[in-house]
């Protein structure tokens, strides 16, 4: 699972981002989303294409769950 410190700061920037929002405003440092994996949170090795990590990935690749995709060894 993620760590609790990214997940609370990932948190306070969506907060900032909705109150700027409410007011018409730009949210100061609006790059500092970070990009979290659908299944398990992780925030490195993101791949934007399937919206998950690249741990998450090769489990589902391996699985057959992702359409399309393959192991490239035997």
């Amino acid at each position: 699972m993620a760590r609790k410190a990214i997940v609370n700061k990932q948190r306070e920037l969506n907060r900032r981002k909705n109150v700027a929002h409410a007011n018409g405003t730009k949210m100061k440092h609006s790059t500092k989303h970070y990009n979290r994996c659908r299944l398990c949170g992780r925030v490195g090795s993101y791949y934007r294409e399937f919206g998950i990590c690249r741990v998450c990935l090769r489990e589902y690749a391996r699985q057959g769950k992702i359409m399309g995709l393959k192991k490239a060894s035997r």
